[in-house]
């Protein structure tokens, strides 16, 4: 199913912009988020970083528009993280570009910027056609010129509601709309997804495979929930779910429960604020059971600690390390080094005697693996690997380069 998106828009005015209030907005159920930064006075250093910090904690598409003018200033924001960019279309100057991004790293990653200055001619869309973007965000109310030449357009709007949004929403060559109305803190994203249902838009929100009547129930007319951290797999609680805190749950992608004391649905961190963001809701083989996947905000346990299940019972010593997080958790260990420097550290001695001494470490621990690999003993190999790796990730963290941007050029590259 083609999926209509919502995306809030924000100006980047006075670096007046943090990560985490582009973070709400994916928890809050945004399908991208638009920078605009038409001064060009923000800065490229501030904007880069702002990508940076939201790429490595989320998957949040970012678009981002600035006045481009080389293909290296529009390399440095998609290299930082973000999904695309948002390209001038004032002169034929801005169509050349235009035309070398394309070609450079495809028409999918551009949007031709069209603001409410700049009047929307059938002429103007044609050559944005030809010119190799993929699609255009235009803040105009007539998108006749959009739909003769079907182009994709994102509108930029100034309603809220369903209402306001829908008629847009319901023009095959829109593909979503965008609003700085959308990007309050207590903006009900996935509410007015909801309400677009009602006028057969469809969109990117939580629907349950199977309905509540389906589930088996305790006693009490209730399911246990049981609640992990979606990266880390960690167990946060359980809890309970009557049918009106599952629906609630579904409606707002924020975890509510029944609370069995106060006989009250629980929206949990409404007053807390350490709310949980559904990722993903399963329910076990005999339909008794819901495990949650979540982004937890703060810590889950009423006691401050990061997971109810804190007290240990007994143990059996075992090996603990999980291979699928180890480099996260060396790379964490040597970003605190590199933030809090620690007496005698061997990471900060390289930190301190900076890049070049930490070049002439990866290159002779490399050479150190190819004379380790013609050893027919592999435990030096394995030994020179590791030296290797580490020496790597000092390198990444001087160079703020992080493991979820290798993964992801990896990804692409598969």
């Amino acid at each position: 199913m083609k999926y209509k998106q919502i995306i809030p828009c924000i100006r980047l005015k006075d670096r007046n912009v943090t990560p985490e209030d582009i973070l709400q907005m994916d928890n809050m159920g945004a399908d991208g988020v638009f920078l605009i930064e038409e001064s060009n006075d923000v800065g490229e250093e501030f904007i880069i970083k702002l990508i940076k910090a939201v790429c490595d904690a989320s998957d949040i598409a970012l678009t981002v528009q600035r006045h481009y003018q080389r293909l290296e200033d529009v390399k440095k924001i998609l290299y930082a993280g973000a999904a695309h960019v948002a390209m001038d279309v004032v002169s034929s100057a801005d169509f050349h570009l235009m035309d070398e991004v394309s070609a450079r790293f495809g028409k999918e990653k551009i949007l031709a910027w069209i603001p409410e200055t700049q009047s929307v001619t059938n002429a103007l869309v044609d050559a944005v056609k030809e010119s190799g973007a993929g699609a255009c965000i235009a803040a105009a109310n007539d998108l006749s010129a959009f739909m003769l030449y079907h182009m994709p357009v994102f509108p930029v709007v100034s309603a809220n509601t369903a209402e306001g949004c829908k008629d847009f929403l319901k023009t095959e060559d829109v593909h979503g709309v965008v609003s700085e109305y959308f990007s309050g803190s207590d903006f009900d994203l996935m509410g007015l997804k909801v309400d677009l249902a009602a006028y057969d838009i469809p969109t990117n929100r939580f629907e349950s495979a199977i309905p509540f009547s389906e589930f088996k129930l305790n006693s009490d007319g209730l399911i246990p929930v049981v609640t992990q951290e979606y990266k880390t797999g960690k167990v946060l609680m359980v809890a309970y779910m009557n049918e009106e805190a599952f629906n609630e749950t579904i409606r707002s992608g924020r975890m509510t429960y029944w609370s069995r004391s106060r006989r009250e649905l629980w929206k949990k961190g409404e007053t807390s604020g350490h709310c949980q963001y559904v990722k993903s809701l399963d329910i076990d083989c005999d339909k008794d059971t819901i495990l949650a996947k979540v982004i937890q905000i703060g810590a889950a346990c009423h006691t401050g600690n990061e997971s109810c299940f804190f007290t240990n019972l007994t143990t059996r010593d075992y090996n603990a390390v999980n291979p699928m997080t180890i480099f996260d958790q060396v790379m964490a260990t040597i970003l605190e080094r590199k933030e809090h420097p620690k007496e005698g550290s061997y990471t900060n001695y390289l930190f301190d005697k900076g890049i070049d001494k930490i070049l002439k470490k990866v290159g002779e621990e490399a050479t150190e693996i190819v004379i380790a690999a013609k050893n027919p003993d592999s435990d030096e190999l394995k030994y020179e690997i590791c030296d290797f790796l580490y020496h790597m990730m000092v390198l990444m963290a001087e160079r703020d380069v992080t493991w979820k941007e290798i993964t992801r050029e990896l990804a692409e590259r598969h």
